[in-house]
């Protein structure tokens, strides 16, 4: 990217910079800064291809992938439940895919604001922190909100109860800038091994279990697949550990939240008036709730196998008593995981988008492992640290929010410029 005034590199590159470096504090507000950021980023770059006639930047194989699954999902609105809802989600799905290539385009111009997105993050995790501990000790945060359950922290989040999962989705990331900038270790970089320390406890006590199984994942991918972070991942891992076991001393509710309540839930102890009136012996998967969506979401599944029944369609077919579950509606918004929500509503051809990726991750994850027991790399430890954070988004064990979400594709979407712009790098 080449600029002719200050005024076209203000607004083509600086304003842009700013956006894209205040995201980790819209997604705290919710989703509408956030995806309105993107979608700014993605709108300016544009203008200034087309004010450019340089199309260049869009011409690799992952674009090209991106714009297929895009085109079948516009498809698959079409001719498929048609609503008004799945049109949006579906057309301005584009967005994304345009926002991934300006942050490349603009870190190939300077990635000296790496630095301002870093900083971002860590005044989110710190204030984050702070605010969490605070509001687990005192009731109420620094501002008087009190979370919407009593063994649960939220922060800033509310009743929305996704304070795990904003910090175990952006840790990764934030860990890996932080060896990055970072290269050589001072004073600074060990505040941030507090902080990392810290922020692991915080989801813990956030009691999202899908938040702490996160966070565990991404560090064992950390110490099984990096050159130099085994020994540092390891021990902020087990500090992280030894306060947990501390705090469940201290106050048991966590834990009871974490670990008592999930095995009770899935039915394999008895342990509340939940547990009880189960039916008896039947394990269930994750809870019995989920379990019943499931089945329901899978009966979907089979009736509309190729193509499924829509995008963002599951919440209106539910209530369909073909898909009752014990003679009962199973309805919610989406399906609770992501790779049933895409068999049930974008069908088999959709699936196979998620499959392929799934594979080509694996692929060279793989051919990372292999050359690392012959002492070579294919990955930095930044990539793998990255890489990390896309894991956790194509694990399929686990119960997961709305794959058409603005809040979970903007937290998604921005390990992505970064693994990109990094293998370009490192290939140059």
């Amino acid at each position: 990217m080449t600029f002719n005034s200050v005024k076209e590199k203000f607004i083509f590159y600086n304003f842009p910079v700013v956006l894209f470096s205040l995201i980790p504090f819209f997604l705290i507000t919710g989703p509408f800064l956030s995806d309105l950021s993107i979608s700014l980023i993605g709108l300016l770059f544009l203008i200034y291809c087309f004010k450019e006639k340089n199309f260049s930047y869009f011409k690799n194989k992952y674009f090209y992938f991106f714009l297929i699954f895009w085109g079948y999902l516009i498809f698959n609105t079409l001719i498929n439940n048609f609503n008004i809802d799945s049109l949006k989600i579906s057309f301005f799905y584009f967005r994304y895919g345009v926002f991934v290539i300006a942050i490349v385009a603009l870190l190939n111009v300077d990635d000296k604001f790496i630095k301002y997105f870093f900083y971002c993050i860590f005044i989110c995790f710190s204030v984050l922190i702070v605010d969490g501990f605070y509001q687990y000790f005192v009731g109420e945060n620094i501002f008087g909100f009190k979370s919407g359950s009593n063994y649960r922290v939220s922060s800033f989040f509310g009743d929305e109860q996704i304070l795990g999962g904003y910090l175990s989705r952006l840790w990764p990331m934030f860990f890996g800038l932080s060896i990055f900038i970072f290269k050589q270790k001072n004073k600074l970089f060990f505040l941030f091994i507090l902080i990392f320390i810290l922020s692991e406890a915080l989801i813990f006590l956030s009691g999202d279990r899908a938040a702490f199984f996160y966070i565990n994942l991404s560090a064992v991918f950390v110490i099984l697949f990096s050159q130099k972070l085994l020994k540092l991942r390891l021990f902020t891992l087990l500090s992280s550990i030894l306060l947990f076991i501390i705090i469940s001393f201290i106050n048991p509710t966590a834990k009871e939240r974490v670990f008592d309540q999930t095995l009770a839930q899935m039915n394999l102890v008895e342990k509340n008036e939940e547990a009880k009136q189960n039916k008896e012996g039947q394990v269930f998967i994750f809870t019995k709730g989920h379990h019943e969506i499931y089945i329901s979401a899978y009966k979907m599944f089979l009736d509309n196998k190729i193509l499924g029944v829509g995008v963002k369609n599951f919440r209106n077919i539910c209530s369909d008593p073909r898909y009752y579950v014990d003679d009962k509606e199973v309805c919610s918004t989406h399906p609770h995981n992501t790779y049933l929500q895409i068999l049930t509503e974008t069908g088999t051809i959709g699936f196979l988008f998620l499959l392929t990726t799934l594979i080509y991750f694996c692929k060279y994850v793989f051919k990372h492992l292999m050359l690392k027991f012959k002492g070579k790399y294919y990955f930095s430890d930044f990539e793998i640290c990255v890489l990390s954070g896309i894991a956790i988004y194509l694990w399929p064990f686990v119960p997961t929010g709305n794959v058409f979400s603005n809040w979970l594709n903007v937290a998604l979407i921005l390990n992505l410029p970064f693994l990109i712009w990094s293998r370009k790098s490192n290939k140059t």
